[in-house]
């Protein structure tokens, strides 16, 4: 049955008009009606557009069908300047011809729909989009399609994938719209110009099936090319195309040269069992005698995620070995908010983590960890134990076996007022030596000696804002401590304890605004008094002792429960503030302990023993160019200084830079006799076309070297990257000699991992 023309759409763009037909089967035309275009309808064909007569437009009769096999299939749509009905058997549309199917966007010059043959030959240019493909773009001379744009052939074409991965073909073949195959191809992601420059790299393919369901590229006989030169011809292989994320096969590989294990190249296969878990496989081959299979497993559950790491190897350094470590993290969502952490480090030998540029770790711990964290309460927990690679350390005097627990929460009395803090800890660790003396490594205490502590402390504090700013505060601690000790004779097997602290604290902000900057000058006054004994007990968990201006003002500064300070004392200090109304600001922090009297309980040369501490004097200057610099120091009063910490960091747009120097004298160290002077030095820079660079580097300067340098260079285009690294590590140990690494990788761009590349940096410019 013939069906009567409708008219569908009409729609103006760009300055021109376009009839619009909605096309289909059993297209009859009366020969009144060969030839609509625009001024049919009452349009002008002029840039300037004059509405159209409404009434003109809804009297008009125009024989247009549709191009599908039933009414209830979605009609294909055609829009052009001019349409053309030649008899019952073809339409004609030309000028700025654009077709639409179920997503699929055609445009071509000229087009022509042959219904007896049920082909839409189209004259170029032609440009096809396919929504299917994921932004795959054919453009072409001529094509001859079927009517749904599915299947057919387009000669002298071009499909650019993904904006980044370009093939040129003398004939495309689709089929069912998802595979499509090229003939006597050129693939590159490089920008090619009219101008015949030749691309960096290339690949010329007598043959490339692209199927869209598994969006991998087949080549056949193809030859591999950088700058022109034929370097390498395989006669089959496949590869992902631009829009895949994770596939199976082979990854990027990497050269690495290092002075203990010569020269080798990695090999990674990868392996996507399925969405939520995959394998990689590492090969690693040196001209040493070094042989070498890493691995990594990933698997992502509802609840939490799975990572094994590990790798075995055979090599000269230890020639009878067999060498090799297993890395495991997890985590796991239980209910309640809680969080369950799983980490394993086992590692064959001391150097085997440096040798194979897998961690600087030097100290591995293993175990298990449970947390939860809400706004006013704290869980957190772990039980493992700790491995040393340390060369001065011995396993047998660490703890084989420790746990933590610790519970705060925060509470909000009524009655009260203030904040009122508990926090529960509890401490227990083990050493698989027996020995009751010190052998070189815990400072005095016993090697063997094990330990089990359970502390509670209550903090409160309340605030009072009080005439003329000035802010005042009053504050109440109270802890309490049991230890239970083995195989230390020095101290009982159980030591019961208990220290109440009183404070009370005023500060007095002022401040000052200008019209170019505005000052914030804050004195602060702390008193605390505790009682000047408390029974003395092993301190596992405070050895590391820091006076700094997070803990200027507090109960205490040891950052454990173990040792705990006490005495009548005053904390004093000032805060002053510079705001710059162009942006940057400065900060000065300065204060210092004072004492009642000498309590013996800081060591000598810790910037806190005596009557009272070192000077505290800390700095901070910030830019809104992302500039900051900060220092921390300790001094004397005979003006020399215990302690100064600097750092620098600058982040812009192009450039990164991060430094720092650290001084630390050996008094105030605890376990060794050698002052700390170091300097490092991290840096970025993006050199502009492509070029970026990276260098960091550590200096010791009371040994005069450098421990470590690193250094890298890389090159990025719009269809290559390559990726130099050099890197010495100075130091040496017993275990470990110093080492030169080198590495290279080179990355082709347009296949797998798309970035969505820019069309500009594929576009030719005139």
């Amino acid at each position: 049955m013939d069906l009567p023309p409708t008219l569908r759409t009409v729609r103006a763009r760009s300055g021109r008009i376009a009839a619009a037909l909605v096309l289909g089967t059993g297209i009859v035309a009366p020969a009144a009606y060969h030839c609509v275009h625009a001024q049919t309808l009452g349009y002008s064909t002029e840039s300037s557009l004059q509405a159209p007569d409404p009434a003109r437009a809804r009297n008009m009769q125009v024989p247009a069908t549709t191009l599908g096999e039933s009414a209830a299939q979605m009609p294909a749509s055609l829009v052009a300047d001019k349409i053309i009905l030649t008899g019952t058997d073809q339409l004609i549309a030309q000028g700025n011809v654009e077709s639409y199917y179920e997503g699929n966007r055609v445009t071509a010059n000229r087009i022509i729909y042959d219904r007896t043959a049920d082909t839409i030959t189209l004259e170029g240019p032609v440009r096809l989009t396919e929504p299917n493909q994921q932004g795959a773009i054919i453009l072409a001379d001529q094509a001859e399609l079927s009517r749904d744009l599915q299947n057919g052939i387009l000669r002298g074409a071009r499909m650019v994938m993904a904006r980044e991965l370009q093939l040129a073909a003398n004939e495309i073949r689709r089929e069912d719209g998802d595979v499509t195959t090229m003939s006597e191809v050129v693939a590159s992601s490089c920008r090619i110009c009219a101008t015949g420059e030749t691309p960096l790299w290339e690949i010329r393919a007598r043959k490339i099936t692209h199927n869209a369901t598994d969006r991998q590229l087949l080549f056949e006989n193809a030859q591999f090319r950088a700058a022109g030169v034929p370097v390498l011809w395989i006669p089959k292989f496949r590869m992902p195309d631009p829009t895949v994320d994770r596939m199976t096969g082979f990854l990027r590989p990497s050269l690495r040269t290092t002075s203990s294990l010569g020269t080798g190249v990695k090999l990674p296969y990868f392996i996507a069992i399925d969405p939520s878990q995959d394998l990689l496989l590492e090969p690693y081959l040196s001209s040493n005698w070094t042989t070498t299979l890493g691995m990594r497993y990933r698997r992502a559950f509802n609840d939490g995620t799975l990572e094994i790491a590990g790798a075995f190897s055979r090599d000269n350094i230890m020639e009878h070995d067999n060498r090799g470590y297993l890395f495991v993290d997890g985590s796991y969502d239980l209910p309640n908010d809680f969080t369950l952490g799983l980490q394993i480090r086992a590692v064959s030998d001391d150097a085997y983590l440096l040798n194979y540029d897998i961690s600087d770790d030097d100290r591995l711990w293993s175990g298990l960890t449970l947390e939860r964290v809400r706004p006013d309460e704290l869980i957190w927990s772990r039980v493992g134990n700790t491995h040393t690679l340390r060369e001065d350390e011995s396993n047998s005097t660490q703890p084989m076996l420790a746990g933590n627990l610790e519970w705060i929460k925060i509470y909000h009395p009524a009655r009260l007022g203030g904040e009122l803090s508990v926090d529960w800890n509890l401490m227990s660790l083990r050493r698989s030596s027996d020995r009751l003396s010190d052998s070189s490594d815990l400072g005095g205490a016993p090697d063997g000696r094990d330990m089990t502590r359970g502390s509670v402390t209550a903090d409160w504090r309340r605030n009072w804002l009080l005439r003329g700013g000035v802010l005042a505060s009053a504050q109440a601690q109270l802890s309490a401590d049991v230890f239970h000790i083995s195989q230390d004779p020095e101290f009982d097997q159980t030591i019961a304890r208990a220290l109440p602290q009183l404070g009370a604290e005023i500060r007095w902000p002022w401040t000052r605004a200008t019209g170019r900057a505005a000052h914030v000058i804050e004195p602060i006054a702390q008193i605390i008094w505790a009682p000047n004994h408390l029974r003395n007990a092993p301190n596992e968990d405070s050895t590391l002792l820091e006076f700094d201006e997070g803990n200027l003002f507090s109960f205490s500064r040891y950052p454990g429960y173990d040792a705990r300070e006490r005495g009548l004392r005053a904390n004093l200090g000032v805060n002053w503030t510079r705001y710059d109304a162009t942006g940057w600001s400065l900060g000065l922090t300065a204060g210092r302990v004072i004492y009642a009297e000498d309590l013996e309980q800081f060591p000598e040369g810790s910037g806190m023993s005596g009557t009272h501490s070192d000077w505290l004097l800390a700095t901070h200057i910030s830019t809104d160019s992302g500039l900051t610099l900060s220092n921390r120091a300790q001094i004397d009063d005979d003006l020399g200084i215990s302690r100064d910490e600097l750092r620098l960091a600058f982040a812009g747009e192009k450039h990164q830079l991060a430094a720092s120097y650290i001084w630390m004298d050996d008094a105030i160290l605890s376990g060794t006799s050698d002052d700390i002077s170091e300097l490092q030095l991290a840096s970025a820079w993006n050199w502009g076309n492509g070029w970026s660079s990276t260098f960091d580097a550590r200096y010791d300067l009371v040994e005069d070297r450098a421990a470590r340098a690193a250094m890298g260079l890389e090159w990025v285009n719009d269809c290559v990257s390559v990726d130099l690294s050099l890197s010495r590590r100075f130091t040496s140990s017993s275990s470990v000699d110093p080492e030169t690494s080198f590495g290279l990788s080179v990355s082709l761009a347009g296949f797998g991992g798309s970035n969505d590349g820019t069309a500009a940096q594929r576009v030719c410019v005139r």
